[in-house]
């Protein structure tokens, strides 16, 4: 598998418009395998950074998930704004879950061309805090010792947070397939965000240089539910640039992953292809 280093050095040889895939909670990099040979077919290269400790694979993530137990916003958002000042050309920011909400961070740092938020976690000032998000976080805030560990969901949660669109037989094969355990910090940074002024869940909107930003919305989240995403939207449309938001028919939050990955993919792109065409490859 090719490191970070590696993918930024081939992204730099290659000349052409860079996507950066920022991963969410209880995923790797790898969930973003699909979504990159798409976008590479379309001109662009890709680079899926993983956040620090990341295993390589999901076997190694279940068998080591002390790796992930101190993992904080700050750290994760740190990593990719280095990763990304390392590009020689300006990126795209594709993110989903908590990637979603750190890529509105990064964006917000000027960081980004374009950017697009899938079923983005919230961040201070962002002020609904549906049921079903609760019941979805459950797992790890109903036990504030989680704030320091590592927590994997069972079956059940990951159908009802994720899956709750899918039969059980997709269910568990993405379950089986891509589900890793997850740092409790991010969920309790975003939990208290609104009232906690030292809280690292936090996004500039109103910075000029953020540059345009779409927001997806899974009509059928129960983790990251519309009103939200719509909330998030709300607080974006303060910014002079570009500010869309889609909302997807009948998906879950496993949107980026499940059978319909492709058309989620495809809104994305026909946003980014606007607003960052594909570049010619510089050779010589």
């Amino acid at each position: 598998m090719p490191t970070e280093l590696q993918e930024i050095e081939r992204a730099n040889d290659s000349g052409l418009q860079p996507v950066v895939f920022v991963h969410g909670l209880w995923l790797l990099p790898s969930s973003w395998d699909r979504w990159r040979e798409l976008y590479e077919r379309h001109g662009y290269t890709t680079i899926a950074p993983g956040w620090p400790d990341d295993p390589d694979t999901v076997a190694e993530a279940r068998e080591h998930p002390e790796v992930f137990a101190k993992t904080s916003l700050k750290i994760i958002a740190a990593h990719y704004a280095e990763a990304i000042r390392a590009l020689t050309i300006e990126p795209v920011l594709v993110g989903h879950s908590f990637g979603g909400m750190l890529a509105e961070e990064l964006a917000g740092e000027g960081l980004s061309a374009a950017t697009v938020a899938i079923d983005p976690a919230p961040f201070r000032g962002v002020l609904p805090v549906p049921a079903s998000s609760l019941k979805s976080s459950a797992a790890v805030l109903n036990n504030p010792a989680n704030y320091a560990r590592a927590v994997s969901l069972s079956f059940d949660q990951f159908k009802y947070g994720w899956a709750n669109e899918l039969d059980e037989r997709e269910a568990r094969e993405l379950f089986e397939e891509f589900h890793v355990p997850g740092s409790g910090r991010p969920l309790f940074s975003a939990a208290f965000a609104n009232i906690n002024p030292w809280t690292e869940d936090r996004v500039d909107t109103t910075n000029p240089d953020r540059g345009p930003i779409l927001l997806i919305s899974g009509e059928k989240d129960n983790t990251v539910p519309w009103a939200v995403v719509s909330a998030a939207y709300q607080r974006q449309l303060r910014n002079p640039g570009e500010t869309e938001i889609r909302q997807i028919p009948d998906r879950g939050h496993s949107l980026v992953i499940d059978h319909g990955w492709q058309d989620v993919a495809e809104c994305a792109l026909a946003f980014i292809k606007e607003y960052a065409p594909a570049t010619e490859p510089v050779h010589g």
